[in-house]
């Protein structure tokens, strides 16, 4: 996920992207973000935070764990939205991205 610093938000989407940096898979023991499991973080409406997100596979065993760190993450931080998660698999996740630093932990 690349954030423009022009764009609208992007003081917003910095800040949850920095709580999102906590929120660790526990198999592969890598963040969200450099996993590249965020693909989107939409502030437009007031009271919304919205997230796009996958995960590695549809049936990750560990996928109710990672999204429910994501939400207690933005939570945490923007105490007066609310999160809504919406949880896609087009595209489908893959090892392309991942972020360098991702790879570098993964041994890829």
């Amino acid at each position: 996920m690349i954030i423009s610093l022009t764009e609208p938000y992007s003081a917003e989407k910095l800040k949850a992207q920095q709580a999102l940096f906590k929120v660790i898979d526990p198999e592969l023991f890598v963040n969200v973000i450099d996993l590249g499991l965020i693909y989107d973080l939409v502030f437009d409406k007031s009271d919304l935070v919205e997230v796009t997100m996958t995960l590695s596979t549809p049936h990750c065993p560990m996928g109710e764990a990672i999204t429910n760190g994501v939400q207690n993450a933005l939570e945490a931080v923007f105490p007066d939205r609310k999160v809504v998660i919406d949880l896609v698999f087009d595209p489908p996740w893959g090892y392309d991205m991942l972020t360098p630093e991702g790879k570098e932990q993964l041994g890829i």
